[in-house]
């Protein structure tokens, strides 16, 4: 009687230990040069290691990061916003995610400011993309808004589900602009009191940190 096993079906010797420690350290290798500049930036931003300039972050910084799931935001397809973030991710991308209740005059100043800050990244503006969580928007700015901001994608809460907003983050008393970096940490949060030159400054140096994103 003739046993058959899988590796004699495929004509392949099984692995040897050596050959499976091998490949271990080559996945291992391959995350740490994929994702390692993108956990060394966080790190970075975060506590000023290894930063001879000493930067100081200009926006509202976020301590510890609050994961995005805690949003509880999907897409009009009602695909989780969660979902576009995580090492395993393709192409991930940093957001810029504008919140507001009604969008009145200074929820329109922030989704104008997102817009001019991402177009001044310039080769570096893929790397960032745009989008708007907003509980109800005045005829004018609808009307408006194929034309002005096309490129700004727009999302809701997930039925039955509640937003838990980070600290110093309440959407229906001030707009907030929210950054979220490509592993889905809110790091940090800006609002009318920040220039456009200051989230820009904040924006190209986490970019020249990071490959990721």
């Amino acid at each position: 009687m003739t046993t058959t096993t899988a590796d004699s079906v495929t004509g392949q010797d099984p692995l040897s230990p050596e050959q499976v420690r091998r490949g271990r350290r080559t996945a291992l290798l391959l995350f740490a040069v994929g994702f390692g500049p993108m956990i060394l930036a966080t790190i970075m931003f975060y506590t000023g290691w290894l930063n001879p300039v000493g930067h100081t972050n200009e926006g509202e910084l976020l301590m510890p990061p609050v994961p995005v799931q805690a949003l509880n935001l999907e897409t009009s397809n009602g695909v989780p916003l969660a979902e576009r973030f995580g090492a395993d991710q393709v192409d991930p991308n940093w957001l810029m995610l504008v919140v507001s209740g009604t969008c009145g005059s200074d929820c329109e100043e922030l989704l104008y400011l997102a817009r001019q800050v991402n177009i001044a990244l310039g080769k570096n503006a893929p790397r960032v993309s745009r989008a708007a969580a907003l509980g109800s928007v005045p005829a004018g700015l609808e009307q408006r808004w194929q034309a002005e901001y096309s490129s700004m994608e727009r999302l809701r809460p997930a039925p039955g589900a509640a937003a838990a907003w980070p600290t110093g983050v309440s959407p229906e008393t001030a707009p907030r602009i929210l950054l979220i970096d490509p592993f889905g940490n809110l790091m940090m949060h800006y609002g009318t009191e920040h220039t456009g030159k200051q989230m820009l400054k904040d924006l190209k140096h986490l970019l020249k940190l990071s490959q990721i994103g």
